[in-house]
């Protein structure tokens, strides 16, 4: 093994996400999951997916994620939290709420799980049915959030922002307040997956990012001058900043991916890069995490093209994110077009004009659904 690939040039991961399934109830547009997540119906089961666990712990991860799709659709979730539990992991689903009931979360709480995040997609019926894809599905999210709350875990509320909600803001926020939230976490929608596929639909103009900010700023001096603790995180799009994200840190540097069908990947869209990525039975997850192709392909920062490779801030945003880079410009390897930098910085402006062209449009929005994923896979 070169130094380039030993572990004592490579830090372990502190972070699984583990990816129970790619199944969902609904049907979201701005889903991150693959577009042809139709393809994957082999998932890893029960005892697959505990040896996953038990390999990262023992690398020196910490922090669990149990994510999918919806991960409440597997019914050995709390069998892995309490494993996860015993091996000494800090877990936390990142669910919708949709398959939540009073009794499943004390099943949970009892088999260890330190951490619900709930999603919510508006602040009405209305346009939670019309985004989801369910007329149900916001009062079930609503009930579970209160009810996760009264299990004693910390209510961590996410809202995905995008052009149909985020005129809205004001209005979520106190919904979130009434519920009595710890932590929010609005989160602008970033153009992966079924994002993309759906961004001239989705992207919302400069002018609109900029009073969600102001009203989101608004209510973190109200509930100051109130004392009440409710932390608001606003996550800016991608495509409003001057540099790029240090993408989970730089990729396999401190984030591995187990997708359900137990592809190894370093984040959760690499899926979108023409590239293989191996599979838990193809070895160890420390092989794969220390001398895998694919984990070292775009460590450090010997890949990077100019103007990356010669910047002074390369080791702050390792060069942005290879799966934008792919999507924008069809190479993995290129600068981040979100960087002010970037000889392909014109697609993310184009793109920005575009969005005030159509902000007052209704550019249909192709629901996350198995029928139109099959499309993608078939080509």
């Amino acid at each position: 093994m070169s130094l380039a690939t030993s572990p004592q040039a490579i830090d372990p991961p502190l972070w699984l996400l583990a990816e129970l399934t790619y199944r969902c109830p609904l049907q979201c547009p701005y889903c991150s999951n693959p577009l042809d997540f139709a393809r994957y119906r082999e998932e890893l089961d029960t005892d697959a997916w505990i040896d996953v666990l038990r390999q990262a712990r023992a690398m020196g991860a910490v922090q669990l994620g149990f994510s999918g799709g919806e991960p409440l659709v597997r019914r050995d979730l709390e069998v892995l939290v309490a494993e996860a539990r015993r091996l000494g992991f800090y877990t936390n689903l990142i669910t919708s709420g949709v398959g939540l009931n009073g009794a499943r979360i004390e099943a949970l709480r009892e088999a260890g799980l330190d951490h619900i995040q709930i999603s919510l997609q508006a602040a009405d019926d209305e346009l939670a049915a019309a985004v989801a894809g369910s007329a149900k599905a916001h009062a079930a999210k609503l009930a579970m959030a209160r009810a996760v709350k009264a299990a004693g875990y910390p209510m961590v509320l996410n809202v995905v922002l995008h052009r149909h909600n985020i005129d809205d803001t004001d209005r979520l926020i106190a919904l979130c307040d009434e519920l009595g939230a710890d932590a929010v976490e609005l989160a602008s929608c970033q153009y992966y997956g079924w994002a993309k596929l759906n961004r001239a639909g989705l992207l919302p103009s400069r002018a609109q990012v900029e009073r969600a900010e102001a009203v989101t700023q608004r209510w973190r001096e109200r509930l100051a001058e109130r004392g009440r603790e409710m932390r608001l995180l606003f996550v800016v799009p991608d495509y409003f900043a001057q540099r790029p994200k240090a993408c989970m840190g730089g990729w396999g540097a401190i984030f591995m991916t187990v997708a359900p069908d137990g592809s190894v990947l370093p984040c959760h869209s690499a899926r979108e890069l023409p590239m293989a990525f191996p599979h838990v039975r193809d070895g160890s997850l420390e092989e794969i995490w220390y001398a895998s192709e694919a984990f070292n392909r775009f460590r450090g920062d010997a890949w990077m093209p100019e103007p990356c490779g010669s910047c002074s801030e390369r080791h702050q945003d390792h060069g942005g994110c290879r799966c934008q880079a792919m999507m924008l410009t069809g190479d993995p390897a290129a600068t981040d077009p979100v960087c002010s930098k970037s000889p392909r910085r014109e697609l993310i402006d184009r793109a920005l004009a575009e969005a005030v062209e159509t902000a007052n449009g209704s550019a249909a929005l192709v629901p996350r659904q198995a029928k139109h994923s099959r499309t993608f896979w078939r080509g």
